[in-house]
């Protein structure tokens, strides 16, 4: 595996629980109590998945939509034991702060509309994943792709605001498309962006149509037609305004063609 790779270190601290309990470190009730909880917590409210992180290679993750502030606090509290990352998703401000007062090192992204608590042990950065946006307005699902392509493991390049509308911005930034080993393409309106860079890369492109456009954008449908119709090659893609969905899959591929090289 990978130096860095998520995998090798859940097998890591795993590793170090072992060998301090045959080392006499740790007792067998101790390790038994750390392990108890390694599928799953019931919480009543909510089973936590501790297990995701060893069995594939990344914390699960907060979705808080739905959820009360106690509920995401206390979810939070309960994945941040393990000393792993936490992710936090489409978190308003006002839980932001709930959280903050329990674990004041977390950080909150506007844009990305997330709250992350970064792990002990990080993955060194690998890879490039492209992050490409059509338009400003779509930054907060682009940004939301591009913090959870990075903290998985992946270097991520930006380019931003380069929609067909203005097809130049693109071009005059081609180096970035050449460079990539997987692209996110984040556009809303008809969503047209993601063919062009798919007939100009030679990587997989993830497509994602966002909600942002005027009526007949039907809140996202129109872009998800279109990109779901692409003639381009190589154009696969996710639900509207599914930044996580697609970050998640690009770094997934990053680190495949990091084994591959």
């Amino acid at each position: 595996m990978l130096k860095g790779d998520w995998l090798t270190i859940n097998e890591k601290k795993l590793r170090e629980l072992l060998q301090s309990v045959q080392s006499g470190q740790a007792d067998i009730e101790t390790a038994i109590e750390r392990l108890r909880i390694l599928p799953y917590e019931n919480l009543g409210f909510a089973r936590v998945d501790h297990h995701r992180q060893l069995r594939c290679g990344f914390p699960e993750v907060i979705f808080c939509p739905g959820k009360t502030v106690e509920q995401v606090v206390t979810i939070f509290g309960r994945l941040a034991v393990s000393g792993d990352t936490v992710l936090a998703t489409r978190a308003e401000p006002a839980i932001y702060e709930a959280v903050k007062k329990v674990y004041p090192s977390v950080e909150y992204y506007n844009s990305a509309r997330a709250i992350v608590k970064r792990g002990e042990d990080l993955p060194v950065p690998t890879g490039m994943v492209a992050i490409i946006s059509a338009g400003t307005a779509d930054l907060p699902v682009a940004e939301e792709a591009s913090l959870t392509a990075e903290l998985i493991g992946s270097r991520v390049e930006k380019l931003y605001d380069v929609g067909v509308a203005g097809i130049h911005r693109l071009f005059d930034n081609l180096e970035v498309i050449k460079r990539a080993r997987v692209i996110v393409v984040v556009a809303g309106m008809e969503g047209a962006l993601a063919s062009v860079v798919g007939g100009l890369a030679t990587c997989p492109v993830i497509a994602v149509p966002t909600s942002v456009g005027y009526g007949a954008n039907f809140g996202g449908l129109a872009p998800l037609l279109t990109m779901l119709n692409s003639c381009a090659t190589g154009v696969a893609v996710v639900n509207i305004d599914n930044g996580y969905g697609a970050g998640y899959m690009a770094a997934l591929i990053n680190r495949v063609g990091e084994r591959d090289d």
